[in-house]
């Protein structure tokens, strides 16, 4: 059985003292998780002062952005080798705020991917629609061509093995909108199928996420689908009350199916 990750994406949000007032609270709440895995995606100031404190825990720390680069003349990037070296195990790409507000475009975001890839880390890759791309069900098309993107720059069938595809419709995020379920569960079906059709096996080895406005009065939408296997949440990963409340749920849910 696959744990289940719950991801939380601070954003452009969190403080020493968020962090010092709340790092208890979840390292408590992880004492207690069987089903569950953390992984915490802070700032990027802020990663190498929370592995400080979750060293000897099974939570995780998740970057919320890499440059393509190594090392060099690239003010204000961080290398991806800067990033092991503090103890991340996941990067976040392709979220829709870098694609709009840093024109982050497809073949860059590729790019990154691959870097991740190659320095065995693992991707959380973002893909999702618009309102606009969704009113002209142009929803599977969108998320094919961020697959093809990969696919062809890689020239490898296998690039999506120990990978986190994160589906997250654009229009839901942050807007307070969830999408429906059976929206949900057939895009990620017919991603699966997808990447699938060229390599049947390394399917179990992809973790799937759903992303956008989840929170503890919805998220009984998405528990007991088998084809979820987290969740990376925004908002209310700040809410520390929220968070843990939405935590305990999901483990209580998830017990109860496995137990």
């Amino acid at each position: 059985m696959k744990k289940f990750l719950i991801t939380a994406n601070w954003k452009l949000n969190g403080s020493y003292n968020f962090i010092n007032k709340n790092i208890d609270l979840i390292k408590k709440i992880n004492d207690y998780l069987h089903f569950c895995h953390i992984s915490l995606a802070p700032p990027y100031v802020y990663l190498n002062y929370i592995n400080q404190f979750i060293k000897n825990t099974s939570i995780s720390l998740t970057a919320q952005n890499v440059d393509i680069h190594l090392k060099g003349s690239f003010t204000g990037e961080t290398s991806i080798n800067m990033l092991k070296d503090i103890g991340v195990k996941y990067i976040i790409i392709g979220h829709s705020e870098r694609r709009l507000y840093h024109n982050e475009n497809i073949n860059l975001i590729a790019k990154k991917f691959i870097l991740i890839k190659e320095h065995g880390l693992i991707p959380i890759l973002c893909i999702g629609e618009t309102k606009e791309q969704k009113k002209y069900k142009l929803t599977e098309k969108i998320c094919i061509n961020q697959i093809n993107s990969i696919l062809k720059l890689s020239n490898n069938v296998n690039i999506f093995e120990n990978t986190i595809i994160a589906y997250e419709p654009i229009w839901a995020i942050g807007s307070g909108k969830i999408a429906n379920i059976d929206e949900v569960k057939n895009i990620i079906f017919f991603i699966r199928k997808y990447i699938s059709s060229f390599n049947k096996k390394i399917i179990e080895n992809i973790y799937f996420q759903y992303g956008g406005s989840v929170d503890y009065s919805n998220i009984d939408n998405f528990l007991n689908k088998t084809y979820i296997n987290g969740f990376l949440i925004g908002k209310v990963s700040l809410k520390l009350k929220n968070f843990i409340f939405l935590v305990k749920k999901i483990e209580k849910n998830l017990n109860s199916n496995w137990s």
